[in-house]
């Protein structure tokens, strides 16, 4: 791993704690922020790719782990990363990788429409998918009751948030692209 690879690990895990800055907006009926840090792992695995960007997503969860108040609303610490609502930071992590891993594969042909499928199946599919059975199981809730509970209200937000990243993807793609093509292959 080069130190710029190092470099664009740290940088993507600072803009995660920079995401967590944006006011958040509470829903008080679950008492949980609707947050910017959700486009974060979009950004990171799209622009990075999957490698560097789990790897700083990984990087984020690790300083929160140690106690840093990353999250939103200046949460940190492990209590942070077991409560039923983690699941969803977990699944931030392999939500970069499988956005990196898509961008990657169909690099040659990167359009807004694809960046935010990518977008759609990672940072919202994937974190769905790992955050609502954590849910779940943390709640004691069936899966269904879950979802209604832990992902509706936050479902037309991450749609913005997905097309907010795609945008980005597509444009630093153009402007400054950090995978190469020499990695498809």
């Amino acid at each position: 791993m080069s130190t710029r690879d190092i470099v664009h690990i740290a940088l993507f895990a600072a803009l995660m704690a920079v995401l967590g800055v944006f006011p958040p907006l509470m829903i008080p009926a679950i008492g949980v922020p609707i947050t910017a840090q959700s486009m974060g792992p979009m950004l990171a695995g799209g622009i990075l790719g999957a490698r560097r960007g789990g790897l700083s997503m990984l990087l984020f969860v690790l300083l929160v782990a140690v106690g840093l108040p990353l999250l939103s609303g200046g949460r940190g610490g492990i209590g942070a990363l077991v409560g039923p609502w983690s699941g969803f930071i977990y699944g931030w992590v392999v939500s970069a990788v499988v956005i990196g891993f898509l961008t990657e594969r169909f690099w040659h042909r990167l359009s807004f429409v694809t960046a935010f499928a990518f977008a759609l199946v990672g940072g919202i599919g994937v974190v769905y998918g790992i955050g609502v059975p954590w849910f779940a199981a943390m709640s004691g809730m069936d899966l269904g009751a879950a979802f209604l509970a832990s992902a509706v209200a936050f479902v037309p937000g991450d749609l913005i948030k997905a097309g907010m990243a795609a945008l980005v993807m597509v444009t630093v793609r153009q402007a400054y692209p950090l995978i190469t093509r020499a990695r498809n292959a």
